[in-house]
């Protein structure tokens, strides 16, 4: 069967006086292949398709509904295939993937080179603002240089005394202290920016004494320039449409609103299960694994003792005792009512 363009050539020579055999010879067809479309009127039909039920059919309109609901934002595939390997689906992520790139523009590449620092060196800290107004509601993300091991507490307000007290659970979070903390410009950080001649900066005092007192140096990223502190600025990015997108939209499907005390603790196990133990794609390795080699470069912690970060691993299962552990023989206790009663 020839495609329309064909058939209306066929029908144009016709017109313009070529017979039957100059036509097939023409177009390289059959003669009776060219009678047949004379013969014909209008433009060839085809039979539709049915449509193939593959392993993905079942889950197209979850998904449809999952992205429409996260517009403006997208829901990354590997977000999607949790989903819907918890409903059944047992196709590949490449499946998902040709189908979601059908509903979504390639996105252009990032031309910004990152920078890599030793294990220890540095910590890249920003606030990610992600709901304004009566209900606002912040994160504070923490990413080490080295491993991109990676720490979130989300919080109300961003506040100098919040700030530090994030910066105190991050700490302990990652069992140690890197010896520099890289900001942009924050208000609670800064508040002069070569105030004593080139890169030497007037910092809030507060701030200051923090760091002193803790062991590391604020460090400025580059005015104009967030991107020079890219690994917490992708990771911003990263909570966003993998963590916090998919848990809004699957609160407001179900008419609730995230609060900091929900996304808080959501955000604990999607840290231990997700973020830190997906394979970076930079380093080609599991930030957790990396942070177990970065930890033994990081400053000792020193630290208030009542400083609990939101998203701790995990702690060791307490030791269980059989029941004949805690019994002792008869002989005990008849000599301790003895001695009472004498």
């Amino acid at each position: 069967m020839i495609k329309k363009e064909g058939c209306m050539e066929i029908k144009i020579l016709h017109r313009q006086g070529a017979g039957i055999r100059e036509i097939a010879r023409h177009t390289g067809l059959s003669r009776n292949t060219v009678r047949k479309y004379l013969r014909s009127d209008g433009e060839p039909r085809y039979a539709a398709r049915p449509p193939r039920c593959g392993k993905l059919a079942p889950y197209e309109g979850y998904i449809r509904e999952r992205l429409e609901a996260a517009r403006p934002h997208w829901i990354p595939a590997t977000v999607i295939e949790r989903e819907i390997r918890a409903l059944g689906y047992q196709g590949s992520i490449r499946l998902l993937r040709y189908f979601m790139a059908e509903l979504r523009p390639t996105p252009r590449p990032d031309p910004v080179v990152r920078f890599e620092t030793e294990p220890g060196q540095q910590m890249q800290v920003d606030w990610g603002v992600f709901r304004r107004g009566r209900h606002p509601l912040s994160a504070f993300v923490a990413t080490l240089g080295w491993s991109r091991y990676s720490y979130v507490e989300f919080v109300t307000n961003e506040r100098f005394e919040t700030l530090k007290h994030c910066h105190e659970s991050a700490f302990a979070y990652f069992q140690g202290i890197p010896r520099e903390v890289l900001y942009d410009n924050m208000r609670t950080v800064v508040q002069q920016r070569h105030a004593y001649g080139r890169d030497q900066h007037r910092f809030h005092p507060a701030l200051w004494d923090f760091a002193r007192h803790t062991g590391f140096t604020p460090r400025l990223c580059r005015p104009y320039r967030a991107k020079t502190k890219g690994k917490v600025e992708r990771f911003i990015g990263y909570l966003r449409h993998s963590f916090f997108v998919p848990l809004c939209t699957r609160l407001s499907q179900g008419g609730l609103v995230l609060d900091v005390e929900t996304a808080n603790l959501e955000v604990r196990t999607w840290l231990r299960d997700v973020a830190n133990a997906r394979t970076h794609a930079t380093t080609e390795a599991v930030p957790a694994q990396r942070w177990a080699e970065e930890r033994e470069a990081l400053l000792p912690l020193a630290l208030p003792e009542n400083v609990t970060p939101l998203a701790r691993p995990r702690a060791p299962t307490p030791q269980r005792f059989a029941p004949e552990m805690l019994q002792h023989p008869l002989a005990v206790y008849d000599a301790l009512l003895q001695e009472g009663q004498s």
